[in-house]
C-alpha cells in the first residue's frame, strides 16, 4: 500500500512538472506583449506615449529578458518556497489573491457536486430498473441534453430566458456566507444547479450502465431466487459494486468543475479563482496564470489519488500493487 501511494505520488509530481512546463510555455508564446500592455496601463491608455525606453525597463523589471529556462527555474524555485509572486498589473500577491478567492470557487464546486450526487446517481439508478420504459427514455434525453448543451450558452439563456418571459432576474455578486448566510446561498444556486446539472448527466449515464451489468450478474438472481425484496437486492448487493467505476467518474467531474467554475463565475459575477485566472489569461499575467494552473492541475492529482485509494474500501478484492 504504501509503495502504491509513493508510486503515485511519483507520478503526480511528473504530472505536475509537466503542467508547469506546458504552461509557462503557452504563457510565452501567446500573442500579446505583457510589457506593452503594463506601459499602455500606466500611460493611461494612451499607446503613442509609450517609448522603447520605457519597454525595455518594464521587461528587465519583469525578468523577461532573462533566458526562458532561467525564468522557468526562478519561477518554480520561488513557488516551492512558497512565493507565488505579484500579479503584473495589480501588484498584489498572487497568494494573497487565491486565499481571498478560493472559498467562493470552493463553494460553487461543492455545492455543484452535491447537486449532480443528488441527481445523478438516484437518476442512474432508476433508468437501470426501468429499463426502456418511459421513465429511462426521458431521463436519457435529459442527461444526454445536459452533456450536449455548452454550460456558458445554457446559463445565458438562463439568465435571458428568465428575465425577458418571467421578469425575474438572479441575484449577481457575492455576499459572504458567515456575513449573510442567506443571500449568499441564493447567489450560488443557479451557478450550482447549472454545473451540478452538467455533472448529473455523466454520473447518471455511468450508474446507469454499471447498474445493468450487475443487475444481470448470477449472485444477483440467486438473491431474488432466495425470495429476498427488490429493494435489499438493490441496496445491498447491487449498488455497492456498481458503484465503483461512478467513484472515478465523480472524481473526474469534481475536477473537470473547476473548470466549469470558470464559465458560471463569469456569468454570474462571482469573485472566484475561475474570474481570477480568465482575468489573468486575457492580461497575460504570467504570475496569476502559471501559478493558479499549476495549484488545480495539483488539485486534480490529489482528487485522482484519492478515487484510487477509495477502491479498496468499496471492493476488498481491489489490492494496490
Amino acid at each position: 500500500m504504501q509503495q502504491y501511494i509513493a508510486r503515485r505520488l511519483l507520478y503526480g509530481l511528473l504530472t505536475a512538472v509537466l503542467v508547469s512546463l506546458l504552461v509557462f510555455a503557452l504563457m510565452r508564446i501567446a500573442p500579446g506583449d505583457v510589457a506593452q500592455m503594463i506601459a499602455i496601463e500606466q500611460s493611461g491608455g494612451d499607446a503613442s506615449a509609450i517609448t522603447d525606453e520605457q519597454l525595455a525597463t518594464i521587461r528587465e523589471a519583469l525578468g523577461l529578458n532573462d533566458a526562458l529556462h532561467i525564468q522557468y527555474i526562478k519561477w518554480m524555485g520561488d513557488f516551492v518556497t512558497g512565493d507565488w509572486g505579484e500579479s503584473l498589473f495589480s501588484r498584489r500577491s498572487v497568494f494573497t489573491e487565491f486565499v481571498s478567492k478560493f472559498p467562493v470557487t470552493f463553494e460553487l464546486v461543492i455545492l455543484s457536486q452535491i447537486v449532480a450526487v443528488v441527481l445523478g446517481i438516484p437518476a442512474g439508478i432508476i433508468m437501470a430498473l426501468k429499463q426502456d420504459t418511459r421513465i429511462d427514455y426521458i431521463v436519457r434525453i435529459l442527461s444526454l441534453a445536459a452533456l450536449s448543451v455548452p454550460s456558458f450558452w445554457s446559463a445565458t439563456l438562463l439568465l435571458l430566458g428568465g428575465a425577458y418571459f418571467l421578469g425575474w432576474n438572479p441575484q449577481l455578486g457575492y455576499a459572504p456566507f458567515l456575513d449573510d448566510p442567506l443571500a449568499n446561498l441564493q447567489q450560488f444556486l443557479w451557478p450550482s444547479l447549472m454545473l451540478g446539472y452538467i455533472s448529473a448527466a455523466t454520473k447518471a449515464r455511468m450508474m446507469r450502465s454499471t447498474m445493468l451489468e450487475v443487475l444481470r450478474q448470477d449472485y444477483i438472481r440467486t438473491a431474488h431466487a432466495k425470495g429476498l425484496a427488490a429493494f435489499v437486492v438493490t441496496s445491498r448487493h447491487a449498488l455497492k459494486n456498481a458503484f465503483i467505476p461512478v467513484v472515478t467518474v465523480i472524481g473526474i467531474t469534481t475536477a473537470l468543475a473547476l473548470g466549469g467554475s470558470v464559465v458560471m463565475e463569469r456569468i454570474f459575477t462571482l469573485p472566484g479563482i475561475g474570474n481570477y485566472i480568465l482575468d489573468g489569461m486575457l492580461r497575460r499575467d504570467f504570475p496569476v496564470v502559471q501559478s493558479v494552473v499549476l495549484l488545480f492541475a495539483a488539485g486534480v492529482i490529489i482528487v485522482n489519488l484519492l478515487v484510487d485509494l477509495s477502491y479498496g474500501w468499496l471492493d476488498p478484492r481491489v489490492r494496490f500493487q
